[in-house]
């Protein structure tokens, strides 16, 4: 059994780092107020952006092109939510119908300039992230095995991101700002708070994460941009659901469905699992997720004023 937890374990952590990140980005997004049902379609804009920028550079800067690749798609996906932060904000449109239209969009959009790139939609890089085993902390009992081996090196930049969240969201004066815009955005502008700058920044971070949760998608275990990223998007709004809208409860959560969705990813490799029907462990992780999300439905605590859009002479 500890020899199948070491070879999935890995695996694992490859897959719930870009949706750690992407639920990252909706926390930030909903606790400003705003839901952003659009992650799925910043992380496909932040993988299509990656792709053109590593395709384009690795030949000539072939140890860095993936790090500008993840600014890049970074910077996309910032770019691109100021689409949903516009109508949402500005515009006081329905958040959920913005946020479906961000992906309708953003698949249309990426899928066309690929074709019209590469002829066929899809891009493939040569040079990803290459996992490293990290020396002396590699030999520690049980947690070496599982944290320090074969690592890649966009999981710590996601784990210090993650730390650095909690840190914005409950120790600065900014995180108090935005906290209190998404729970009474009246009452924190009496306050002298700018609901319109906090809402707008908070949805740009929404995206920049998204898009780099795509980028790590394509510099890990996908190698090719293909016009989506499987349903991680929702995914990941399913994780911040179940994580409670915290940090730390979202770090649970997608580890949790990362988990899940690798034992399907995987199963065929792995005799214990080799004997169960492949599309039993296929739905296993959207099983899951729908028992979740009615389990914890009745308990969620979500931000009271996520997704009322805000009115300046309203009290």
């Amino acid at each position: 059994m500890w020899e199948i937890i070491v070879q999935v374990f890995p695996y694992a952590i490859a897959f719930t780092i870009p949706l750690l990140i992407t639920a990252l980005g909706g926390l930030f997004s909903e606790r400003s107020g705003v839901v952003n049902i659009g992650l799925e379609g910043l992380m496909v804009v932040g993988l299509f952006s990656s792709a053109i920028t590593i395709v384009n550079l690795e030949k000539f800067m072939p140890g860095t092109a993936v790090w500008v690749g993840l600014l890049v798609a970074a910077i996309a996906g910032a770019l691109f939510s100021l689409l949903h932060a516009f109508a949402c904000i500005n515009l006081h449109a329905n958040q959920v119908i913005s946020g479906t239209a961000i992906n309708m969009i953003a698949g249309a959009i990426t899928v066309y300039l690929a074709r019209n790139i590469t002829g066929s939609g899809n891009i493939h890089i040569v040079h990803g992230m290459v996992r490293r085993t990290i020396p002396v902390l590699s030999d520690i009992p049980v947690i070496g095995k599982l944290l320090f081996t074969q690592t890649y090196a966009t999981t710590w930049l996601v784990l210090a991101i993650l730390i650095l969240s909690w840190f914005v969201l409950y120790k600065t004066a900014f995180g108090l700002r935005l906290r209190a815009c998404g729970e009474h955005p009246q009452a924190a502008d009496s306050a002298g708070i700018n609901v319109y700058r906090i809402r707008y920044i908070a949805v740009m971070i929404s995206g920049a994460f998204a898009g780099l949760g795509g980028a790590i998608i394509l510099v890990t275990y996908s190698g090719e941009f293909s016009g989506t990223v499987a349903g991680l998007g929702f995914l990941a709004i399913a994780a911040l659901i179940f994580g409670q809208w915290k940090p730390w409860g979202v770090l649970g959560a997608t580890f949790f469905f990362g988990f899940a969705s690798t034992i399907a990813n995987v199963s065929q490799a792995v005799p214990l699992f080799a004997r169960i029907p492949g599309i039993l462990l296929k739905i296993f992780p959207y099983v899951i997720t729908l028992i979740v999300l009615v389990m914890f439905s009745k308990s969620s605590q979500a931000p009271k004023a996520a997704g009322e859009p805000y009115d300046k002479g309203k009290r």
